[in-house]
């Protein structure tokens, strides 16, 4: 297949067969939970197929274009999620879906990765670049700032929190902005340096690394309209939040490619891709991702704003903060992953709880 190990080819034909079953479970009108469990399933291996073929298309490039390509590949599962669960009405669904990735990122994913890292590295300290870790905490605290005030707005009811889809909108425009000046400055910085280490080997050639793309994106289209339409009664009967939903299900399912890509790198002794593509990751979510699809909503009935529960926005600023102190001097050690993995722990019980 392709030319793939048989492992790997395997792993191909598992993911593509429950893909089929999703489909088939949910045309088939069975019970909405088995279409859950199987659709989220199928989501996170499409999300590891996706992550793998950006591998090898970004295998030519450094680890700066690679770790955004295989970032915005890699978000594929979330924005179509959100953009159905939005058309179906499920605002809290989208909300916290994109909060789930961004959290799932910067705290689990970017946590275990330091872990792997440290424990692979000879004195005990994982080491990396230090401009990719700060400008992600400056991309995330202005997307806290601007959610910050229209939640303090939104919670004392000034006039001002009449207008949250228009300030949203603006808050959006000015995010797409500043990510889109860091983002060509970013790619500039890249000093050539391979993505992937001298004689390793790509799974596939770079076209059918391209085609790959193409199938897999459908692909998590069709199988997270799915998922989505079997949300609300799988929820009810597995007796869930959709906040539990959104923070960890989708979080983790939609993010197998950070989950995977960045703790093998870290483990692999490749500090800076590791490190590019989960902060790349969440650089795009909170700056890219987000405010896109907070634009985009507003071509639908139900609209996406930046205003949060209050636990989310302390959450997300204590995320912030937490991530720009452990990353910014561009070094870290496994106590300070583990901080981070805690963090999300506490996080996704609290939701389990709501």
């Amino acid at each position: 297949m392709f030319g793939l190990s048989g492992r790997t080819a395997g792993l191909f034909a598992g993911i593509l067969g429950l893909c089929v079953v999703a489909g088939a479970l949910h045309f088939a009108d069975v019970s909405p939970v088995a279409v859950f469990l199987v659709a989220a399933g199928a989501l996170a291996g499409l999300a590891w197929v996706i992550g793998i073929a950006t591998e090898t298309v970004g295998s030519r490039f450094g680890p700066a274009l690679t770790g955004v390509l295989q970032s915005t590949l890699g978000n594929l599962p979330e924005l179509f999620v959100v953009l159905f669960a939005l058309a179906a009405g499920e605002v809290v669904v989208a909300q916290t879906s994109i909060l789930g990735s961004l959290f799932a990122n910067a705290l689990l994913v970017l946590g275990l990765s330091i872990v792997a890292g440290s424990l692979t590295a000879r004195d005990g300290v994982m080491r990396f670049r230090k401009r990719l870790p700060n400008d992600t905490a400056t991309l995330l605290l202005l997307t806290v700032f601007i959610i910050v005030l229209l939640g303090l707005s939104d919670t004392v009811g000034d006039r001002a929190s009449q207008h949250a889809v228009a300030i949203s909108a603006v808050g959006a425009v000015c995010l797409l902005a500043v990510y889109a000046v860091w983002l060509l400055s970013y790619l500039r910085s890249d000093r050539g340096e391979p993505a992937l280490e001298e004689g390793a080997h790509v799974p596939f050639s770079f076209a059918t690394g391209l085609v790959v793309l193409a199938v897999a994106g459908v692909g998590a289209a069709l199988v997270s309209d799915w998922f989505v339409d079997a949300l609300d009664p799988a929820v009810a009967a597995l007796g869930i939040s959709k906040a539990f939903t959104g923070i960890v299900v989708v979080g983790i399912a939609g993010n197998a490619v950070e989950n995977i890509v960045g703790i093998t790198l870290a483990a692999k002794g490749r500090s800076d891709l590791a490190i590019s593509v989960i902060k790349n990751s969440v650089a795009q979510i909170a700056a890219f991702l987000f405010p896109l699809l907070v634009l985009m909503s507003l071509f639908f009935e139900h609209r996406l704003t930046f205003v949060l529960s209050p636990v989310y926005i302390g959450a997300l600023a204590l995320t912030a903060i937490a991530v720009w102190q452990i990353t910014g001097d561009g070094e870290a050690v496994a106590f300070e992953g583990w901080a981070l993995v805690a963090i999300y722990i506490v996080l996704a019980v609290l939701t389990f709880y709501e």
